[in-house]
Order: structure tokens, then sequence, then C-alpha cells
């Protein structure tokens, strides 16, 4: 029986086994590369899921310590947190292969790797961007959606093709932009996109970033006024993701 992660996160190295694997013993020197691997396998399956040390308080010297407060997220008001049964039934799917290899459209041209501006307009385009959201009743309706002003859904043929250090480097520049302003739908969807193609383990610098998201969507949600809010559901999502799939579980949404 396969553990949530497991189900949830992709195989890294497939491996291909014989039938005559089950004798196989830890204390067997293995006779070739599958073996070894599938030494390591049953090994790992032996080892408990959390491992607590266990350190002698005595043997710390005192003076080298510094107690550093973990910062969690804002405790949802009553009746806004999720039940604990909905976050266990979110799940992230992935067929990033298959999306990759799709053709974009002519006008997709996705900004240089270092170009923060020019993601922030790809992502959210230039009308969020610029601050000029709201609607002139002057202004001649358009024939056909200009993703230029509103912004490239994440489409799944896109953010497959970000490998893991460009889909970090964009989710860090839309959690900083989300730092200061207001949480709107398209943002909330290239947040959800990202964390989705976000693979496992995570690079060090993905833990502070995802910590950030979370933190922030709880300040944010703790701010609504209507459990009718149609930003809940959205924000809870991302709180949900950051703390069970990535398993920062001080963060978690606590069950009512």
């Amino acid at each position: 029986m396969k553990s949530d992660v497991e189900e949830l996160m992709p195989k890294l190295l497939p491996v291909e086994f014989g039938a005559n694997t089950e004798d196989l013993g830890l204390n067997r020197t293995p006779r070739n590369p599958q073996e070894y691997l599938r030494q390591v396998q049953l090994e790992a399956s032996l080892c408990p899921e959390v491992v607590v040390a266990q350190i002698d308080p005595k043997k710390l010297k005192r003076k080298q310590t510094v107690d550093v407060p973990v910062e969690g997220c804002h405790a949802a008001p009553v009746g806004f947190s999720p039940s604990l049964r909905w976050q266990q039934q979110q799940s992230i799917a992935k067929n990033r292969k298959h999306w990759s290899s799709q053709t974009l459209d002519d006008n997709v041209l996705m900004p240089k790797l270092a170009d923060e501006e020019g993601w922030k307009r790809f992502c959210l385009g230039e009308k969020l961007y610029l601050g000029t959201s709201s609607c002139d009743p002057d202004e001649e309706p358009e024939s056909a959606l200009d993703y230029c002003k509103v912004g490239f859904p994440p489409f799944l043929s896109i953010v497959s093709r970000l490998n893991q250090t460009t889909l970090l480097m964009v989710l860090e520049i839309l959690i900083s932009w989300f730092e200061e302003r207001e949480f709107v739908p398209q943002l909330g969807r290239w947040l959800y996109a990202l964390l989705a193609c976000l693979e496992k383990p995570l690079l060090p610098e993905a833990h502070s970033s995802i910590r950030q998201l979370a933190r922030r969507c709880a300040q944010f949600r703790s701010t609504l006024e209507s459990r009718e809010d149609e930003k809940l559901p959205a924000l809870n999502l991302l709180i949900c993701l950051v703390a069970r799939y990535f398993e920062q579980s001080d963060l978690a949404d606590q069950p009512e």
C-alpha cells in the first residue's frame, strides 16, 4: 500500500524488477544494480516517516544557542477554515511530459529568465500589472481576447516547459507582487499551477518561498469579511498545498 506522499510524487528513477526478488534480504550482497536498488527500497520501507532526534540538553552550550520563534500562519476566523477531510483530498495531478511536447501558439513569447517585469506582465497582464484593470465605459469592446492585456493563463503547455529553477523564480516574483497587493483570480491560477509543477524534494530556497506564500494567504484571508467571499476557496487551497503536500505542517489549518 502506497502512502499519500508516494501517490503524489513522481518516480524519478523507475526500476524494473524480475520475479526472483522476493527472497532478497538486506544482509545479502547485491549481484547487480537492480538488486542494489531493490535493497535500498526495502531498507527505506522499514524507516519511520518521522524521526525525532533525542538531544541531551545538558550537552548543549547555552552561549551558542539562539531561540528563534517559528512564525506560523494567521489562524483562520471561525467558519473560514476548511475541514481536515477537504485538505486531505486535495492532490496535484502532473502530466508534464505530455504537455511540454505540445506546440505553443505563435503569440506565446515567454520572457527571458531574469526579466522580472516581463514575467509580471506575462502572468498578470498589462492591465493588472499597471493597475488599470477597471473597465472604461468609453473603451471599444475587443473582438478577440488580448492575452498581453489580461495575462496568459498558466496552460500546462506553458508551465510544463519551465525547469525547476525558472518555476521557483517566477513563483518568487509573484509572491513578492502579492505581498503588496490584493489577491486576484489570475494570480491564484498561476500560483496553483507553479506549485503543481514544483517537484519534491524541494530546492533549499523553495521552502522559504512557499512558507512566505502560505503566511501571506492566511494574513489576507483574515481580512475577508464573509465566508461567501469568492477568494476564500483559492486561499484555502494554496495554504493546504503548502502545509499538506509540501509537508509544512506547522502552517496547516486545524479542524474546527
